[in-house]
């Protein structure tokens, strides 16, 4: 209580001093104009004050509203900025609105025109669509994007695709009012509200749509009554082969679209005009290359009509690096490898037989491998012959040893026999020289000194005498001319070898190589340059 009359007290001497003394607010308000002071008026008379302040006066004043002015000039634009900013908040917000307005009632004209062109008294979807001067079949237009090739087997002969279907034909009873071009096509999802061509594919054996995240399909229905539907099909077609040239063959594939139910009196497919089948880019597989593409008709007459139908045939090259690499390469390898038999020892058995053993294995277990990769034809393959050819040549470079072990037996059964002839002639040598010496010896002891026998001449005249210098004509001598006979290179480069068995080498190592070559030139011409039937109608 004493505390708080103590602060009203001092409170009310405050005020007493400040209307007895000018405060310090009031003294720091003096404000200098051209050297002259003025203090503006306070409850009491300004310290100071003068009549030179009092003159000083109108011109302040003058001062004070040429401030004003210029302030209120400054904020003359400010205050029109402020309301061109709110004019166009104003502005936007009622166009959203309206536009908000305007789209609602776009998509309720929408509604409104598929309930009257759809609506269940006004739309029969069991009946197809009239065709030309209403009495005409329907026509429908076909076109298909190729979006992915995901495999193509040859053992199960089919190919799996992943395509955008689309049609387009006409139904007069789908025309509506464009509204002045704002509306210029209509979209649905839903394919059981109107009339659809019965199309199927002809030698599917899979397929199915894709749902993921909805259903990859849409309707547009135009103006003028035009419908297009587009959907996205994944499928496995079935794609005979023919592998007489594998793995240089080029194979088709074919795609075939039929009516099947309506006959060509009441439904007919035509490709599109312009780009009936487009092809995605960087289309990438993994053993083919897709060369080009043919479109054609394929009408097909049953015991219930003639239906319309259409096919696209596939062109696909094979890739030939992936199996020059897997598979030639390593049989021209195992091939060459049961060569090296032929610069062994004839000697060393265990080595060339574990060699030509191995070789012709592995080459067996090569061959089976690219059977199985392949299915069972009745007809001979390019690889067939390869892969035959390469297992004979191994095949007798095994043979070819077999030849000279029985040619090195040979040749010693034939040394010892020449080395028991040549004993033989030594003994019969010797039996004859002893029995020569015995007629020498024999006519040296004969009593008048002639031998026991004398020799006939060797030159007799045709009278039966001979020819001696008694008879006064001179004889003459007996000349015989042979003409040398010719050296063979080939004989006489082999008969540096003196065994057979190593003849048999030495003609093997030149022999092979050069048959296999002969080999390589003929298959590699038959088969890289034979031109197949292309650019034909497609097989239907």
């Amino acid at each position: 209580m004493e505390s708080a009359i103590g602060r009203e007290e001092s409170a009310g001497s405050l005020r007493v001093y400040l209307q007895k003394r000018p405060s310090e607010f009031q003294r720091r308000r003096v404000m200098d104009f051209g050297g002259q002071k003025w203090t503006p008026r306070g409850g009491d008379a300004a310290v100071g004050s003068s009549e030179e302040d009092l003159e000083v006066k109108p011109a302040v004043q003058s001062r004070r509203a040429s401030s004003r002015a210029s302030s209120t000039r400054g904020r003359m634009p400010l205050l029109l900025m402020l309301f061109l900013l709110f004019f166009c908040h104003i502005s936007c917000a009622w166009g959203k609105r309206q536009g908000r307005t305007s789209s609602a009632n776009f998509r309720e004209t929408e509604k409104r025109i598929l309930d009257d062109i759809i609506g269940p008294g006004n739309y029969d979807k069991r009946i197809r669509p009239a065709g030309a001067n209403d009495t005409g079949p329907a026509v429908v237009r076909i076109n298909l994007m190729i979006r992915n090739v995901q495999t193509i087997s040859d053992v199960k002969m089919e190919y799996s695709i992943q395509i955008t279907f689309r049609e387009q034909w006409m139904d007069e009873r789908l025309e509506f009012d464009d509204m002045g071009g704002r509306i210029q096509y209509l979209t649905m999802t839903d394919t059981d509200m109107i009339w659809m061509p019965d199309l199927f594919f002809k030698n599917e054996k899979d397929g199915h749509f894709h749902k993921i995240i909805l259903p990859n399909v849409y309707i547009r229905i135009f103006p003028d009554g035009g419908v297009l539907y587009s959907i996205r099909i994944s499928l496995a077609l079935s794609c005979p082969m023919d592998l007489k040239l594998f793995p240089l063959d080029r194979q088709q594939c074919q795609l075939l679209m039929a009516s099947y139910g309506w006959t060509t009196e009441d439904l007919v497919f035509l490709w599109k005009s312009v780009d009936p089948v487009q092809v995605t880019k960087n289309l990438h597989l993994p053993r083919f290359t897709l060369e080009k593409f043919i479109t054609d008709y394929c009408n097909s007459k049953t015991n219930t009509g003639e239906y319309s139908c259409l096919i696209v045939a596939l062109i696909f090259k094979r890739e030939f690096s992936y199996y020059l690499i897997q598979y030639y390469i390593p049989c021209c390898m195992l091939v060459i490898v049961s060569w090296v038999s032929f610069w062994l020892d004839q000697n060393a058995v265990p080595a060339r037989v574990s060699l030509g053993v191995t070789t012709l294995l592995t080459m067996s277990t090569q061959t089976s491998s690219i059977n199985q990769s392949l299915p069972p034809v009745s007809y001979t393959k390019a690889i067939d012959v390869w892969t035959g050819v390469c297992l004979t040549f191994v095949f007798g470079a095994l043979l070819e040893f077999a030849l000279v072990n029985y040619a090195s037996r040979s040749d010693k059964q034939r040394e010892k026999i020449k080395e028991k002839m040549k004993e033989q002639k030594k003994q019969w040598e010797a039996e004859h020289a002893a029995a020569m010496q015995e007629a020498m010896m024999e006519q040296v002891e004969d009593g008048h000194g002639h031998p026991a026998f004398a020799m006939k001449p060797l030159v007799s005249r045709p009278n039966g005498g001979s020819l001696s210098s008694s008879g006064g004509e001179k004889g003459r001598p007996c000349e015989i001319h042979l003409q040398p006979k010719r050296k063979n290179c080939c004989r006489t480069w082999l008969s540096k070898f003196p065994t057979r068995s190593k003849r048999i080498d030495v003609i093997s190592r030149i022999t092979f190589p050069l048959v296999f070559a002969f080999f390589n030139m003929a298959y590699w011409s038959t088969y890289l340059f034979t031109e197949e039937e292309e650019g034909g109608p497609p097989k239907k």
